[in-house]
């Protein structure tokens, strides 16, 4: 890639714009919150199109270059969906960076921008028929691989077993649970809303008052609470280890935070149930766990994995570059377009 590229990363609430250069520097970046959620809601893409082509225009004048001067706009995420830019169908998983880039969709739109999009697919765990026996095992990604295709390259280029196989685990609202073979291509994923839960727990539910309606702060982060909330949820189901929370209120006089601590590990269970019960895909007990994301959630995830045993080498990988890991992730696989 000669010329100057932008990436667009496209979520549900974000759209997010970088501008680089051929040599991988970033040179300008433009934000706006807006996503696919208002599209949802408004039945037009129309607020979409307008923050993409604002971002696109800011990160132009804010380095100095022309349109004419960038090869092209690499989009993932939502943006490929039905309710983003361009619909792009997901692709069937083992998929690495050469697959991604095999499938990606160049278009113009004309009425956001003069340069071409090159839209990336995500992945999903197989092609199917699908009933009740099996739809359990589905899944899917959009915005994820790019993500995971940054950090599979950072391992690979530092040191990772030839063949070694990976399991990242990307936190979040949603958590992700994908396999990586031995050869760099994602097998699949596993998609819990546990971050979803843990935020209705915490701020819509009678354990309110015992949290103070306070998520765990990195400061405030206590390993031994953590297993105790996931032992309790493994052992007694999510439902009784919140109600748990309540009586640890009443009849100990715990603090807000280290209650707090102990519905995180709760909210965590079902997630390695789900990892070990899984027949979309087979991960080795060797396969090195790279858990990203930010504290504490991602040492939460990685101290009950570890307490747990089910892997041994279990690493917790924090993007020190500054740059947006599936900004990056978009460049790598774009490489394999020339």
């Amino acid at each position: 890639m000669e010329k100057y590229v932008i990436t667009l990363d496209g979520g549900t609430t974000n759209t997010r714009c970088i501008l680089w250069d051929k040599d991988k520097n970033m040179l300008a970046s433009a934000k706006r919150e807006v996503g696919v959620r208002n599209t949802s809601i408004d039945g037009n893409n129309e607020k979409l199109k307008k923050a993409v082509r604002e971002c696109i225009e800011e990160v132009l004048n804010e380095a100095g270059i022309k349109e004419d001067e960038v090869s092209l706009i690499l989009s993932s995420g939502m943006v490929t969906s039905e309710l983003g830019l361009y619909t792009v169908p997901w692709i069937s998983a083992p998929a690495g960076k050469a697959e991604l880039a095999a499938n990606m969709k160049n278009v113009v739109l004309s009425e956001i921008s003069r340069i071409p999009f090159s839209f990336i697919p995500g992945i999903k765990n197989s092609e199917g028929p699908f009933d009740m026996g099996n739809i359990a095992d589905m899944d899917i990604m959009r915005g994820e691989e790019a993500e995971s295709i940054a950090i599979i390259e950072h391992f690979v280029n530092s040191g990772k077993k030839e063949g070694q196989e990976l399991l990242l685990v990307l936190p979040g609202s949603h958590n992700k649970f994908i396999p990586v073979n031995g050869d760099g291509q994602i097998m699949g994923c596993i998609t819990s809303i546990s971050g979803e839960l843990l935020s209705a727990i915490t701020n819509d539910t009678i354990v309110a008052k015992s949290v103070e309606k306070s998520f765990v702060s990195p400061e405030a982060y206590e390993r031994e609470m953590v297993i105790a909330g996931f032992e309790t949820a493994r052992a007694q189901g999510l439902g009784k280890a919140c109600f748990t929370a309540r009586t640890m209120m009443l009849f100990m006089n715990e603090e807000p935070q280290r209650i707090a601590n102990f519905i995180l590990g709760a909210s965590i269970a079902g997630d390695l149930e789900a990892l070990k019960n899984t027949k979309a895909f087979n991960i080795s007990h060797d396969a090195k766990v790279v858990v990203s994301g930010k504290e504490p959630l991602r040492n939460a995830i990685a101290d009950i994995l570890r307490h747990d045993g089910m892997f041994t080498d279990i690493c917790e990988y924090e993007n020190e570059s500054g740059i947006p890991l599936s900004a990056l992730g978009q460049y790598i696989i774009a490489e394999g377009m020339d």
